[in-house]
């Protein structure tokens, strides 16, 4: 039996309840890890762990997925350690899948910033209308593209559920989609990389996408 690609994918520290258990828990919806395995990849969680060397932890990686989340910002120790890991994984070519708040830190790693609010600057609350709950909207890409590439697509139907968005680009990084609603940009990526792509969506939350899959396949 052909090895699984091994798919890291950085969780966070919660408040949870379980049985009679109320504490601290790593966690991370189910539909990552779901996502990974329907693709034939093993699904690894990554805690924050202030190491120092981030190099440790992709030496058990063949492909990292910098997950969704709570905003950049609200989690420090989360931050710092996604950051370092990101910025780690596209300096060693490791195939890389940012999604929503995992794009924002592929951008922020390589030096750019954030739009904190985008209601205040698009006046609108269609990137997330209502809280909790994932909303449907369309994203261009661009030909030749890998978010294209790994879409199947240049007209992508998207699930997606932020407040934040990129706003100064980060070094090496190129836009490659765009809101059809306001052309906020939705995808990020490195073309110098074999696989180094950011997502503003949730393909976790869509089946029909394809971009966890294309990162497993990069992975293997």
């Amino acid at each position: 039996m052909a090895k699984r690609p091994v798919i890291g994918l950085c969780a966070s520290v919660e408040r949870a309840r379980w049985s009679v258990w109320d504490d601290e828990a790593v966690m991370l919806p189910r539909s990552y890890v779901y996502a990974v395995q329907r693709a034939g990849g093993l699904a690894l969680l990554l805690p924050p762990d202030e190491v120092e060397d981030p190099s440790e932890w992709l030496s058990l990686l063949d492909g990292l997925i910098l997950a969704g989340g709570a905003d950049y910002g609200d989690v420090p120790d989360r931050d710092a350690f996604e950051v370092a890991l990101g910025l780690a994984a596209l300096d060693a070519d490791l195939p890389l899948l940012g999604v929503c708040r995992g794009m924002q830190l592929m951008n922020i790693a390589r030096g750019g910033t954030l739009i904190e609010h985008l209601p205040d600057v698009l006046g609108h609350e269609d990137h997330r209308a209502v809280p909790g709950a994932f909303g449907d909207h369309d994203v261009r890409l661009r030909e030749g593209s890998l978010a294209a590439r790994a879409a199947g697509e240049l007209v992508h139907a998207t699930k997606s559920h932020h407040h934040q968005g990129v706003d100064r680009i980060g070094d090496g990084l190129e836009v490659t989609g765009w809101s059809v609603v306001d052309d906020l940009p939705e995808a990020l990526e490195d073309p110098t990389r074999r696989f180094a792509l950011g997502v503003q969506w949730h393909p976790e939350a869509d089946p029909a996408s394809r971009e966890i899959a294309a990162l497993v396949e990069a992975a293997r």
